[in-house]
């Protein structure tokens, strides 16, 4: 079977999240589906199968880190709308049954894919005691982002605090079930993004994540409730860098970004 590797919110190759998508006939048992992600060993791997015509979702969606399953992932479903599309295995909007309920992507014409996600509640909460220290800086706020994305969201002073951040990460999971968004305003907003982050998961198996669909879900409504705007641009500062697009509309997210398929090869199990 067919398996590549695609690097989702970037327009160049070695950019971005990469994620491993496979394409299949049904979802095998779930010890396989982990044992691949395991083996790519990038943050997530996405597995996708075909559902029979005039339902409610057109393809069946999963992601597995190198050590679970999660509820919610944007960059590997990025990755898999881009191949769906690459490849002609579907055209036009697609829309996937998956965890989160029904995520439909959308493709542009110029390259460009649109998910529509469902926003995440935003919940202030009490710093809790020991997070300064295992982050390595003094948050100015605390946020808890629901159970579907399960983080909790820390503004932080300024967009360098973001950039030097060199946390705790074995610390860190002791905070929330997946991890840390670590955020700030942008400085110059004229480099075309409004605000920045970096994102922390341990617990699921990921000390820094590359780019983060699913934390935007929390930063979209965050930052636009600060900036007074709808439509966003985030850079999330990992080693990798990428942008994402966000627009808020009420209880939906939409997440654009690009998408580049870096490796194609043949899984031999």
């Amino acid at each position: 079977m067919r398996i590549r590797i695609v690097d989702a919110f970037t327009d160049r190759p070695f950019a971005g999240n990469p994620a491993g998508v496979l394409l299949l006939d049904a979802f095998p048992d779930d010890n396989w589906l982990q044992s691949v992600a395991l083996e790519v060993n990038h943050a997530e791997t996405a597995f996708a199968h075909r559902l029979p015509a005039g339902g409610e979702a057109d393809w069946a969606l999963r992601w597995f880190t190198p050590v679970a399953e999660v509820n919610m992932c944007g960059h590997a479903t990025l990755a898999t709308a881009h191949v769906l599309h690459s490849t002609s295995a579907h055209t036009g909007p697609v829309r996937f049954a998956t965890r989160s309920g029904v995520l439909i992507a959308t493709p542009g014409d110029d390259g460009w894919i649109t998910l529509d996600f469902p926003t995440a509640p935003l919940t202030p909460v009490a710093l809790p005691e020991g997070v300064a220290e295992a982050l390595g800086a003094e948050p100015l706020a605390a946020f808890y982002t629901g159970p579907d994305v399960g983080d909790l969201l820390i503004e932080l002073a300024d967009e360098k605090t973001v950039h030097a951040l060199r946390p705790d990460h074995k610390a860190l999971g002791a905070f929330s079930a997946r991890g840390i968004i670590a955020t700030a305003r942008a400085e110059n907003p004229e480099l075309g993004y409004d605000f920045v982050s970096r994102c922390f998961f341990p617990n699921v198996g990921i000390d820094e994540d590359p780019v983060t669909g699913s934390a935007h879900t929390a930063l979209a409504p965050h930052w636009s409730a600060r900036l007074g705007r709808d439509d966003l641009t985030g850079l999330q500062a990992s080693p990798r860098s990428g942008r994402v697009r966000t627009t808020l509309q009420g209880s939906r997210t939409l997440l654009t970004g690009r998408a580049v398929t870096t490796i194609e090869g043949e899984l031999l199990v």
